[in-house]
């Protein structure tokens, strides 16, 4: 799967052309990143990277040994020992390049967005669904916060 999201998303590094990791999004790490950096809003780009998958997931939490873990581990040591959880989303299976507002996207596709939103706790106001600079959207938060 993290082959095929590489390639689908051309994530190689443009100065070294190194194959970036990628996976599902890490909605844990990300409710950190929004914590410790003061984020009121979020930017999902590349959503139509997913247009072809039979199903999507997003990690909303850890375990270690079986034990779930409220927030992000502090201790490398932890984190190496996370096991994510993952709420599954049925896939949309179609081209995605072509909305322009969040109901033209598929029901899954806007639940996937959703979902992110409501798991990193601070509103998404842009959402990438193409390579291109206008290929973007305005997402309607369904949460509160302070977005322009």
């Amino acid at each position: 799967m993290g082959e095929k999201l590489v390639d689908i998303g051309r994530e190689f590094g443009t100065v070294t052309g190194r194959r970036r990791r990628t996976g599902w999004v890490d909605c844990v790490m990300l409710r950190h990143a929004v914590r410790v950096n003061s984020l009121t809003e979020l930017a999902l780009t590349k959503l139509d990277v997913l247009d072809t998958f039979d199903e999507v997931r997003v990690c909303t939490g850890y375990t270690i040994d079986g034990v779930p873990v409220h927030g992000y581990p502090d201790l490398s040591e932890d984190l190496a020992r996370v096991v994510p959880t993952y709420a599954t989303i049925p896939g949309w299976k179609t081209e995605l390049r072509g909305c322009r507002s969040a109901s033209d996207l598929p029901a899954p596709a806007r639940d996937f967005v959703a979902t992110v939103e409501r798991e990193a706790g601070v509103p998404v106001r842009i959402v990438g669904v193409g390579p291109e600079r206008d290929d973007v959207l305005e997402w309607p938060s369904t949460i509160g916060g302070t977005g322009s």
